[in-house]
């Protein structure tokens, strides 16, 4: 078939037409009608199964994630409590406001009971302030023997509360030995310096936006 042949095919008579142009024609017409449905119809219903399926896979993930949650869920509850049983054995570990002074008392009397004199023993005249917590730094000078001093560190470590001795420094000053020390001591806050410390921490964040 040449091109004037197709040229002379009346689109009123297709029946009458070759196989090869009925067969291009039924083609073409087949494609309109996909594109004109696509566009019409198709496209918009396609986006929404797309939409579909992505969430389909979120909700698959979170299933997944809560199942092995559910799975390990005593698990997760017994690390919990053995957190929170850790965390109250350190809080009590830390005196309150009115345990300060006797804390102070017990850490001169361990000095004393090793012998040791204290040239110097001076707390910090404001406490550094944490979140749950107060810093009190004590200013140390003692002298004494080597094995005393000794002894003195470890009667701290065993004290009932946390006492932790810091930037020791020993000199011989003329064959007597010098510790100078900061012993450090926490004690935790009430529930009103809790809220003040919040307070700020929020009134900072304010700031810095």
């Amino acid at each position: 078939m040449n091109l004037d042949e197709l040229r002379n095919l009346n689109l009123r008579n297709v029946g009458s037409w070759p196989v090869l142009p009925k067969v291009l024609f039924l083609v073409g017409i087949v494609a309109v009608i996909v594109a004109l449905g696509y566009f019409l119809d198709w496209q918009e219903q396609w986006t929404t199964l797309e939409t579909a399926q992505a969430e389909e896979v979120k909700l698959k993930a979170q299933y997944t994630e809560k199942k092995a949650k559910a799975i390990n869920f005593e698990l997760y509850a017994q690390q919990l409590t053995e957190v929170e049983q850790s965390f109250g054995a350190l809080v009590k570990q830390l005196p309150n406001r009115s345990e300060i002074d006797a804390l102070l008392t017990d850490i001169n009397q361990a000095g004393l009971g090793r012998g040791l004199q204290f040239e110097l023993f001076r707390p910090a005249a404001q406490e550094k302030m944490a979140d749950f917590y107060a810093e009190l730094p004590i200013r140390l000078r003692i002298t004494g023997t080597y094995h005393d001093m000794g002894a003195f560190a470890s009667d701290i470590a065993q004290l009932p509360r946390i006492v932790t001795l810091n930037d020791i420094a020993i000199t011989n000053d003329k064959g007597k030995l010098v510790m100078d020390a900061d012993a450090k001591t926490f004690r935790y806050l009430d529930e009103e310096e809790i809220a003040k410390q919040r307070a700020a921490a929020k009134a900072k964040a304010k700031g810095k936006k």
